[in-house]
């Protein structure tokens, strides 16, 4: 019965991200054309969610399902592997048009070329699964 209210919160989050029109391919268009400020109002009210989150978690001690204290780790101050990461993933949003939490979202509404983008999600997490103890951290 946990995992319906969590399929719920899913569900709402993917109807809203589509009404939002935040999956559209040219809304994310217009973003990287600097187009427009409907996607980076998104993205802002985004980062201010999670920063109340992550400070209503931290300040109420909160618990993950399983009962355990959710523990968030600081992150190391400035480094290039954030930036090479950032870029990665920002040219791969660019070129295809998405980033990976839309992807199901798309896949929901019936766009069936987005198999193509996961399938290579998939394998570029598969190939960085392999690299990670070669790269730097």
């Amino acid at each position: 019965m946990n995992v319906l209210k969590y399929l719920f919160v899913g569900f709402v989050f993917g109807i809203v991200l589509t009404k939002s029109e935040a999956v559209s391919w040219y809304r994310i268009y217009e973003m990287f054309q600097f187009q427009s400020f409907h996607m980076y109002g998104i993205i802002a009210v985004a980062i201010l969610t999670g920063i109340i989150g992550i400070q209503i978690i931290k300040r109420n001690n909160l618990k993950d399902i399983k009962g355990q204290p959710i523990e968030i780790i600081d992150k190391e101050v400035g480094s290039s592997r954030y930036w090479i990461g950032g870029l990665f993933f920002g040219l791969g949003w660019a070129l295809v048009g998405s980033c990976p939490g839309p992807i199901f979202i798309l896949l929901g509404a019936g766009f069936w070329s987005v198999l193509l983008v996961l399938l290579g999600a998939l394998l570029g997490t598969f190939i960085y699964g392999l690299l990670k103890d070669k790269l730097p951290h």
